[in-house]
């Protein structure tokens, strides 16, 4: 069994981000250790409008400084929208950048996904970008995914762009320490690409393309659709 005792607490990732504010409200250089980070989000929010032209509400989970939303909002306004975040600065930041071009309800939580009191059945679209990766154990990926599920509308769907790992040992260690080491060495340098490493180790627990289909399909979404991937990030869909 694995051991996650070593791992940042909730606690601590609040505090991380709480002070990260402004480099997350700007999408090219807030996310600059992201592959495909502009790309990604790009396709999530074409999806999203190609499945439902119609939709009225959206839960942002781990939103942060609204980037998902806003580009979402850039498609299709008014929304009705939920942002959810451990950090009430992003929040914050999130509500004064959003309420600027919606005119819906936006509605703020500073919780967890494992403990946030949502309504189920009530979104028509789901999204969570660069968030899941904090998850722990088999139950606690299960749990959440299952609580997605139940948030959904019928119909409605759900949108993950994340860090992922390899599920076979020497394809990961090209994957992640070889080819994505040699683009984070490539922004700055080797010193650079240590430290982004050396994070990730203390608070990620990603899990690879092929753990999440198989998941989302046994809590009971009908349909999973990979959109992109790129070594060790991936963006992906499912319909419940």
């Amino acid at each position: 069994m694995e051991n996650f005792s070593d791992k940042s607490t909730v606690q601590e990732i609040k505090a991380r981000f709480d002070t990260d504010v402004d480099r997350f409200s700007n999408l090219e250089t807030g996310q600059q250790t992201t592959i495909d980070a502009s790309f990604s989000m790009e396709l999530i929010v074409d999806s999203i409008m190609a499945y439902s032209p119609n939709l009225k509400t959206v839960l942002d989970v781990g939103c942060g400084a609204g980037n998902y939303t806003l580009k979402l909002l850039s498609r299709k306004a008014p929304l009705d929208c939920t942002l959810l975040d451990l950090s009430q600065p992003m929040l914050d930041r999130a509500k004064e950048r959003i309420a600027a071009v919606n005119t819906g309800a936006i509605t703020l939580m500073q919780d967890d996904i494992r403990t946030a009191n949502l309504p189920e059945n009530h979104y028509c679209t789901i999204m969570a970008a660069a968030v899941l990766h904090h998850l722990r154990d088999d139950s606690d990926w299960e749990a959440v995914f299952s609580k997605l599920y139940r948030l959904l509308k019928p119909g409605g769907s759900l949108w993950i762009t994340d860090l992922v790992v390899q599920e076979t040992p020497a394809i990961q260690q090209l994957v992640y320490r070889e080819r994505y080491g040699s683009y984070l060495a490539g922004l700055k340098d080797e010193a650079y690409r240590d430290g982004v490493f050396a994070y990730i180790e203390k608070e990620d627990s990603p899990r690879s393309v092929n753990f999440q289909f198989k998941l989302l399909e046994k809590v009971g979404f009908r349909s999973v659709e990979l959109l992109h991937k790129h070594l060790c990030f991936a963006a992906f869909g499912a319909i419940k």
